[in-house]
């Protein structure tokens, strides 16, 4: 019995190890060249990459631009959206992303939503990153924006808004929470 407990331990120590090595190996801000696209993000990103050439062009001008619906903002606020960690998968190269990224980064900033519960991961034309992470969400379009509460995914916005804005298809995803708050909420 000591044997097998000594073993389960060894194994659940290696296991973390393993995990916490893995953890480790993520290179944040991956930029490549590429013969078609050009310069392209890849991977784990940071929202300072897109203020830098070539990705600050189309950007600024969208995120700068867009007009925020402020009931949706006002909803979010609500339904504590920043207690929510988000997910999002783009593309540098993807006109879809283009226009959707910065506008989903304007509404975050107006939510004052916290960079910590962001996770963003650039994808290439085949709609794979250097992690693995787009099989493990099972991403085939982008942008695709992921809610989860607890690890678990509440809803999804792919390719672009149901509603035709971000904000509010976002609200529409917190209406479908589980929780009994947020119901509470929304009523």
């Amino acid at each position: 019995m000591k044997q097998i407990i000594l073993n389960t331990f060894a194994a659940t120590a290696l296991f973390f190890s393993a995990q916490q090595m893995n953890a480790q190996k993520v290179v944040v801000n991956r930029e490549v060249e590429t013969t078609d696209d050009g310069k392209m993000l890849l991977g784990h990103q940071l929202k300072s990459q897109f203020l830098k050439e070539p990705y600050a062009n189309w950007y600024g001008k969208e995120h700068d631009e867009y007009a925020l619906d402020q009931n949706a903002i006002k909803d979010l606020r609500k339904g504590k959206l920043t207690s929510y960690d988000i997910i999002v998968f783009m593309g540098t190269w993807c006109e879809d992303s283009h226009r959707d990224f910065p506008r989903l980064m304007r509404i975050l900033e107006e939510l004052k939503y916290p960079d910590a519960r962001l996770t963003i991961i650039a994808v290439n034309r085949k709609k794979e990153s250097p992690t693995g992470d787009e099989s493990v969400h099972n991403i085939h379009k982008v942008p695709t924006i992921i809610v989860q509460k607890y690890g678990k995914e509440i809803g999804r916005i792919i390719e672009m808004p149901t509603t035709g804005y971000i904000e509010r298809d976002l609200v529409d995803i917190l209406k479908k929470d589980d929780s009994s708050v947020i119901k509470e909420i929304f009523k």
